[in-house]
């Protein structure tokens, strides 16, 4: 018995579950943000949290992605995003190539 594990259609309910951990650890993360007590003029906690803000917004696109059956899908290149980057970075958008050239 085998298992395909470079499958190109991600399960769904494989999907959610990654997307619900990223989107729990980073809102921890962000009420840990919150609590340290520094100034909320500190750039550097300012830059974390516009930062976490902005992978939970990515986050809510990729639920929504995969209730519109696009989930996995490269938006640039419309080819399947590996399954290993998806269990690497759950909410990414594109694959890597696509990432590369766009950096």
């Amino acid at each position: 018995m085998s298992l395909d594990v470079s499958r190109a259609e991600p399960h769904p309910d494989e999907a959610r579950q990654r997307l619900e951990h990223a989107r729990s650890s980073r809102l921890a993360q962000l009420d840990a943000l919150r609590e340290t007590g520094q100034s909320a003029d500190d750039h550097l906690l300012s830059e974390q949290r516009t930062a976490m803000e902005r992978v939970l917004k990515e986050i809510e696109a990729a639920f929504a992605r995969i209730e519109d059956g696009t989930y996995g899908t490269c938006l640039s290149c419309a080819k399947p995003i590996p399954a290993e980057r998806l269990e690497i970075l759950p909410y990414t958008r594109h694959c890597v190539a696509c990432r590369r050239r766009a950096a």
